[in-house]
C-alpha cells in the first residue's frame, strides 16, 4: 500500500509534456459538425426505431422530418440464408385474399411457348411458367347501381390487385382493376349508363349530381378538370385500354360536353380522348410493384420468361451485333436482330393525329 502511495506522490511531482496547438488546417470545423449532427434525430431505448437509416419512400409525401432518413416499411425481405433470399423484395400481399377465385369469373389460359400455328418462334423469351387462369374483368362498367367491395385479391395475369364487387340489388359478382386505397366494404358506382337519365332529368329540371369518389366510373365529361384517372377508354361505348398496370394513372386537363379531352398520362404525352369514352377515378393500386426484386433467375421461370442472350454474343448470321473478335458490334446503332433500332430510333411512319404533346425523350 506505501508502495502505491509513492508512486503516486512520484507521478504528481512529474510535470506532464506541454501540448502544442493543431496548425489551422488541421483543427475541426466546430460549427459544421454541430449543424450535422443537430440533423440527425437520436433513438431511444423506448423507441422502435429502423435497423438502417438508409432508403427509398415511393408512398408520397408525408410530414416530418423522420421520412428523410428512414425508410417506408413497405418491402417484405428474408433473411439471406441463400443466394436466392439475398436479394428478394418484394410488396406486402397480407391485406389480399388467400383463397381462389371465383371459378365462374375465370377461364383456363393455355400456353403456346411463344410458338404460332406452324411451330415456329414468333415471340422470344416465352415458356414454362407456373400454371395459371385468366380472370374476366369488367371493363365495360355497364352495371348501374351501388356496388359493393367484397374484397382483395392478387391476378397472376397482371401486376395490379384486382377487387371483387358484389351488387347491392342483383347480387352479381364481378372483377375489376383496384384502385390504390380501395380496399373491402367500399362502394363504388358506375354512371357510364346515366346518359338517358340525365337527358330526362333536363327535360324535366331535375339535376342530378355525381359522386367523384375513388373507383367510380363514368364519361370524362363528367369528370372536373384535374382529376387523377386510370381505366381510360378510347371509344364511347369501349372498353377501358389506357392506364390500366400497377401504379399507372393519368390526369384530365381539358374537358368538354362534345368533342375531345385532354388527358396527361403518366409519362408525359399529352392525348385526345372522346369525352363520352369513360375512365375510373384514382390510380391503379400496388405502385411500388416497379421497385421489387425477383431475387433469383429461378423467380423469373416461374413467371413463364426464359432467358435472354445478348446479341453480341451471337455469330454474325444471327444477329447484327454478333460476329468479331472479343466484344465487338461492329460500329452498329443498337438494333434488334431483324435490324430495327432499338434505342432513341424514330420507327414509327405516321405520327398519331391523336397525341397533342408527344412524351419527353432522352
Amino acid at each position: 500500500m506505501w508502495q502505491q502511495c509513492r508512486l503516486v506522490q512520484h507521478v504528481g511531482k512529474t510535470a506532464l509534456p506541454a501540448i502544442r496547438p493543431l496548425p489551422k488546417y488541421q483543427q475541426p470545423n466546430v460549427g459544421l459538425l454541430t449543424q450535422r449532427f443537430s440533423q440527425c434525430r437520436p433513438f431511444t431505448s423506448q423507441e422502435k426505431g429502423p435497423s438502417f437509416l438508409t432508403g427509398f419512400n415511393t408512398q408520397g409525401i408525408v410530414d416530418g422530418a423522420q421520412t428523410a432518413i428512414n425508410p417506408a416499411n413497405q418491402f417484405k425481405t428474408k433473411k439471406p440464408t441463400t443466394p436466392g433470399k439475398r436479394w428478394l423484395k418484394r410488396v406486402p400481399r397480407d391485406h389480399l385474399y388467400k383463397g381462389k377465385a371465383i371459378r365462374a369469373l375465370t377461364i383456363a389460359k393455355r400456353n403456346s411457348g411463344g410458338r404460332n400455328n406452324t411451330g415456329r418462334i414468333t415471340i422470344r423469351h416465352r415458356g414454362g411458367g407456373h400454371k395459371r387462369r385468366i380472370r374476366i374483368l369488367d371493363w365495360q362498367r355497364q352495371e348501374q347501381g351501388i356496388q359493393t367491395v367484397q374484397r382483395l385479391e392478387h391476378d397472376p395475369g397482371r401486376t395490379a390487385w384486382i377487387a371483387l364487387l358484389r351488387h347491392d340489388t342483383t347480387g352479381k359478382l364481378s372483377y375489376i382493376v383496384a384502385p390504390q386505397g380501395l380496399k373491402a366494404g367500399d362502394k363504388v358506382t358506375s354512371y357510364r349508363a346515366e346518359k338517358k337519365k340525365v337527358v330526362e332529368s333536363v327535360e324535366q329540371d331535375i339535376t342530378r349530381t355525381v359522386t367523384i369518389d375513388v373507383g367510380n366510373c363514368m364519361p370524362l365529361k363528367m369528370i372536373p378538370v384535374g382529376t387523377i384517372l386510370h381505366n381510360i377508354g378510347l371509344k364511347r361505348n369501349g372498353p377501358a385500354i389506357m392506364a390500366r398496370s400497377a401504379g399507372t394513372y393519368a390526369q384530365l386537363i381539358q374537358t368538354g360536353e362534345t368533342g375531345y379531352a385532354q388527358v396527361r398520362l403518366s409519362s408525359g404525352e399529352v392525348r385526345l380522348v372522346p369525352v363520352d369514352a369513360c375512365a375510373t377515378i384514382g390510380a391503379v393500386s400496388n405502385p411500388d410493384h416497379q421497385h421489387e426484386m425477383l431475387g433469383k433467375a429461378g423467380r423469373s421461370r416461374w413467371l413463364g420468361i426464359r432467358p435472354t442472350v445478348r446479341g453480341m454474343a451471337m455469330n454474325a448470321c444471327d444477329h447484327p451485333h454478333g460476329g468479331g473478335r472479343g466484344k465487338s458490334k461492329g460500329n452498329k446503332d443498337p438494333r434488334s436482330p431483324w435490324g430495327v433500332l432499338a434505342k432513341g430510333g424514330k420507327t414509327r411512319k405516321t405520327p398519331n393525329q391523336f397525341v397533342v404533346k408527344p412524351r419527353p425523350r432522352r
